[in-house]
């Protein structure tokens, strides 16, 4: 899997720009990516030194339109701990 394609988006929230100070990143990754996937992609796009990789999967929510029903999708989330240098996302 090539890097541009494990990483998809950073996700931009309050809680996830507290963690930036910390110099903890996050992102939307693929659902088939492991740790060490997001490691080395966070690595080559970014060039930075990553020491930790936390990922937490989310189930999909049933949401409504009416008389209509449906699923969101499911998704990937990874927390990325530097060690080295800073990503500038904004």
């Amino acid at each position: 899997m090539d890097a541009r394609d494990v990483i998809k988006r950073p996700v931009i929230t309050e809680r996830s720009a507290d963690l930036m100070s910390e110099d903890k990143y996050t992102f939307d990754v693929d659902l088939k990516a492991n740790k060490t996937q997001v490691k080395h992609a966070i690595e080559e796009i970014f060039d930075v030194t990553v020491s930790k990789v936390n990922i937490m999967n989310y189930k999909p929510k049933k949401k409504r339109m009416g008389r209509y029903e449906g699923f969101t999708r499911k998704r990937r989330k990874a927390i990325v701990k530097l060690k080295e240098g800073s990503i500038d996302i904004f």
